[in-house]
């Protein structure tokens, strides 16, 4: 005859040192069920909500940090999308188009095909003259750009062409 066979009930530790009590009927098991599921589903949720909120911080940081301009070509192109907000407008201002007028000063700036006009409101860097790349922050108006700040733009050979009208400060050129 062969021996009845006996199955084994698992048994859960007391943690006080006396004998195993056998788990209560319908309660999980000690590897993990669904209360460890849940609760691990609720993580995951968790960490793809701040992976989410840190990617977007991200982009909209380094987006509105960065310094974008659009050269007089670009912004003619695009005229119908970019409207009358605001944007920066990179330009050679054509020589014999710059006049002083009440305020500011006007002057045609120009790209490798197209040219605008532009309405500075302030005054312009004392390095300002015809024929030298500068930036504008404005917008559009009508076929003008009226624009209350312009920058100078200096490249390297810019200042290498022109090493005394690059000033510092203190006087001393660069």
């Amino acid at each position: 005859m062969s021996e009845p066979t006996v199955l084994a009930t698992p048994t859960v530790p007391s943690g006080a040192g006396g004998p195993e009590v056998p788990p209560a009927p319908g309660s999980a098991p000690a590897g993990g069920g669904p209360g460890r599921r849940r609760t691990r589903w609720r993580l995951w949720v968790v960490g793809a909500v701040l992976v989410g909120a840190f990617a977007f911080l991200l982009v909209e940081g380094l987006g509105s940090s960065l310094n974008y301009f659009e050269t007089v070509d670009q912004a003619l192109a695009h005229k119908a999308t970019l409207g009358t907000q605001t944007f920066r407008l990179e330009g050679i201002v054509v020589p014999g188009t710059v006049h002083r007028i009440p305020g500011g000063v006007a002057f045609v700036a120009s790209g490798t095909v197209d040219k605008v006009d532009v309405i500075n409101h302030g005054n312009p860097p004392q390095l300002f003259q015809p024929d030298i790349p500068v930036v504008v922050v404005g917008h559009f108006s009508g076929s003008s750009f009226v624009s209350d700040q312009l920058i100078v733009d200096h490249t390297a050979q810019y200042v290498q062409e022109h090493p005394n009208r690059v000033r510092a400060p203190n006087g001393t050129t660069r």
